[in-house]
């Protein structure tokens, strides 16, 4: 059975081509939060002559972040991303679409065709089999299920212990407000802090990379994120390097009242692995989201489903 639920689930950030290196991309993820640590106005304006802003502001941010993963794990959404060959190309060169869905210890993910059905009736209905599998192992309690949710939670807390060593890494500066489909995004830079001094590698990650968020002016939602690597780093003791002017953006809206989740992502990403180049130029769509809620509401879920194929099957 263990086995089994390692070949099922998939980490986000272990599902990209080019392998560990690429965990910074995973990294970028985190930068909005850096924000949320920051100095108040009084000390910021001392080192920098710029304002952070109100830090009861980046408080509610932080507690909408935490409330955005929780809420990643409970909504099922489809996601289409198109790979191209560099950042400039206007076309993909390959497009893979994928229900995603949260099964408790990770994310599983059935292929759909590129225009968003099932490839088959008979692998769709495997793949919500395999699906019920999982979300019953999930939804169980036993030592194999405590030992996984166990290392849910280390990565979890490995994530928020580096988000808050990043609090004094980088020092940000309302630069204006813009409106998008009716709402007031508030707009702030994000420039490193050159006092910031990292103890990681992996805060060392921080030192070499700027950005832009906008936050939702009445709820305080995180709405977009971008960011720019601003030199070479170097990874995987020096056998990968990530060039500068790579780059990240994530779009978030409202999906559901209080609800923020990601609708679209940017990866425009080159370097090396040892001494071969690697280019990833990503975009990800990600649509019909729906609460389908932990393991035990979930399994329900799929098997309506399952019944409904089913009784479609055994209509003339």
């Amino acid at each position: 059975m263990r086995s089994f639920k390692r070949s099922y689930v998939q980490q986000p950030w272990c599902s990209l081509r080019a392998g560990r290196p690429l965990q910074l991309l995973w990294l970028f993820l985190l930068l909005p939060l850096a924000c949320c640590g920051q100095s108040p106005a009084s000390e910021t304006q001392s080192k920098t002559g710029t304002s952070s802003g109100h830090p009861e502001l980046f408080s509610q941010v932080i507690a909408n972040q935490k409330q955005l993963d929780a809420d990643l794990n409970l909504y099922e959404r489809v996601e289409r991303t198109e790979f191209r060959k560099t950042a400039s190309d206007p076309t993909p060169s390959e497009v893979k679409v994928w229900r995603v869905f949260p099964s408790g210890t990770g994310t599983s993910r059935i292929l759909l065709s590129p225009e968003g059905t099932a490839p088959s009736a008979e692998s769709y209905h495997a793949a919500l089999e395999k699906l019920e599998t999982t979300l019953v192992w999930a939804a169980q309690d036993g030592p194999a299920q405590r030992e996984a949710y166990n290392k849910v939670e280390k990565r979890r807390k490995e994530r928020n212990d580096l988000i808050d060593s990043t609090r004094k890494a980088f020092f940000f500066t309302r630069v204006g407000e813009e409106m998008r489909s009716g709402r007031v995004l508030v707009k702030y830079s994000m420039e490193r802090n050159p006092a910031y001094k990292a103890s990681t590698r992996n805060e060392m990650l921080f030192t070499r990379v700027r950005g832009t968020l906008w936050i939702d002016k009445e709820s305080s939602q995180l709405a977009k994120i971008e960011g720019y690597v601003t030199d070479d780093i170097l990874l995987a003791l020096f056998l990968a390097k990530v060039y500068r002017g790579s780059y990240f953006m994530q779009e978030r809206y409202e999906m559901a009242p209080g609800v923020w989740l990601p609708t679209y992502q940017q990866y425009d990403f080159d370097g090396r692995k040892f001494l071969v180049p690697f280019s990833i130029h990503e975009r990800s769509f990600y649509t019909h989201y729906r609460r389908v809620g932990p393991p035990k509401e979930a399994v329900e879920v799929v098997r309506d489903e399952l019944s409904k194929l089913k009784s479609n099957r055994a209509d003339p």
